[in-house]
């Protein structure tokens, strides 16, 4: 990219945080916003930005963003909290999540017949993570029940670490299967190597860099500024070490921030702050370079297998195991509805295809990344049109009910949005 397309890129950085308050809460998304200014100013619109997809310093940006975001999603996630009070995410996660890689990788089957069982599993597990930011004004509504927002809040929080490991399980028996029987061994042996020393390398870095950020803050050492620095790169840390000794480096950055955030004693202000910062910049940057470099190919690479596997991966693929998940909670159909429906795939989604297509030995990664690409570009429209019409209708019907189990208290717990909101914002007057 030339100076003018940096001119131009910064230049609506700066446009849509003079207007960002007043979009808030509108069916006008950040993410949204930046998808379509990406695909009005690259290559595949005025030319502006010329950002080819294959650069590389896309991927730089992609695992930058990718090792931040799942250290920052982990260490805002109160473990006791989780267990006390939410009982409806962990069902998502623990029941929902593999049920959703086990349809989808059915649907990928009867729509895909070409693709192996692995590569099957792998698109589903890729476009198994949810996004919260971009259905903003639902987790950020106080119109919603906290107890439902929380639910989205906290589900898209861990989704994105807990499915990497069967993404990069699934990538290496993919690989294996598609190699010789020899080569395909090894693949499985790294790949399981990847899973156990990363989440061990984060174990052991973020509990010993908790303990080392308490004493220094307790002892007067240091300072907040710093306290925020060396966050930061504890979890780059965290994956550099991870691959140093083999692990992966990405599961090694959550397992280091979930430990380290439920470990620490001090209020983590700095990392907070870093979320609705560098971290939301980082992350409008991806979403502008998805429009800019990713959505281009997916448009061209679009037909009625791809734009139906899209459709069915935001509602049935979704919908059918959040259901499923939330049998005998006590929740009723509308709220089983309104969680399903909003799961959109978004920036986890996008790292993880670009992950995938640097891999090779996956015969259709091609395919794999157009239908992620097209999924989460449609996702960015529908959940971004829909999330505060919805939401409003959800808390008018909400207040209607009284005292329920959606109305019961629970802790709150830090929102990652893509527009800089960290509380709640109340509904309008």
């Amino acid at each position: 990219m030339d100076l003018l397309g940096a001119i131009v890129v910064c230049g609506g950085l700066i446009a849509f945080g003079l207007v960002s308050r007043k979009v808030e809460g509108t069916i006008v998304t950040a993410p949204l916003v930046f998808i379509l200014f990406g695909l009005a100013v690259g290559p595949g619109g005025l030319g502006i930005a010329r950002i080819e997809p294959g650069h590389g310093v896309i991927h730089l940006i992609a695992e930058l963003t990718l090792v931040l975001v799942l250290f920052s999603d982990a260490a805002r996630i109160d473990l006791k909290l989780l267990r006390r009070d939410h009982n409806l995410p962990v069902r998502m996660l623990l029941i929902g999540l593999p049920l959703t890689v086990l349809l989808g990788a059915g649907v990928t089957l009867l729509l895909f017949p070409a693709f192996s069982l692995w590569e099957a599993a792998l698109l589903a597990a890729v476009l198994a993570p949810t996004d919260a930011a971009l259905g903003q004004a639902v987790v950020s509504a106080r119109a919603v029940p906290v107890r439902i927002r929380q639910a989205l809040n906290v589900e898209s929080g861990l989704n994105d670490g807990i499915a990497l490991p069967a993404v990069l399980l699934f990538a290496a028996l993919a690989s294996a299967a598609a190699g010789a029987e020899s080569g395909g061994r090894d693949w499985i042996a790294f790949g399981l190597l990847q899973v156990t020393l990363g989440p061990l390398a984060g174990i052991v870095l973020g509990y010993a860099g908790a303990r080392l950020v308490d004493g220094a803050a307790t002892a007067g050492f240091m300072t907040e500024s710093f306290q925020g620095i060396g966050i930061l790169a504890m979890a780059f840390l965290a994956f550099a070490g991870a691959e140093m000794v083999g692990g992966n480096g990405f599961i090694a950055a959550f397992v280091a921030g979930l430990v380290f955030g439920n470990t620490i004693r001090h209020r983590c202000s700095f990392l907070l702050d870093f979320m609705e910062t560098e971290g939301q910049l980082l992350m409008l940057v991806t979403f502008l370079v998805f429009g800019a470099a990713m959505l281009p190919e997916g448009l061209h690479g679009l037909d009625w297998h791809i734009v139906a596997y899209a459709v069915l991966s935001l509602t049935l693929i979704r919908m059918i195991p959040a259901a499923l998940s939330l049998i005998g909670t006590g929740v009723r159909f509308p709220t089983v509805w309104f969680l399903g429906w909003f799961g959109p795939r978004g920036l986890a989604s996008i790292l993880f295809a670009l992950l995938i297509v640097e891999r090779s030995g996956i015969p259709h990664a091609h395919e794999i990344l157009v239908a992620t690409i097209v999924t989460v570009g449609l996702s960015a429209l529908l959940h971004g049109v829909s999330a505060a019409p919805l939401a409003d209708a959800y808390g008018r019907l909400a207040a209607r009910l009284g005292e329920c189990e959606e109305s019961r208290p629970v802790g709150e717990m830090p929102l990652r949005t893509a527009g800089g909101t960290r509380a709640a914002k109340a509904p309008a007057e």
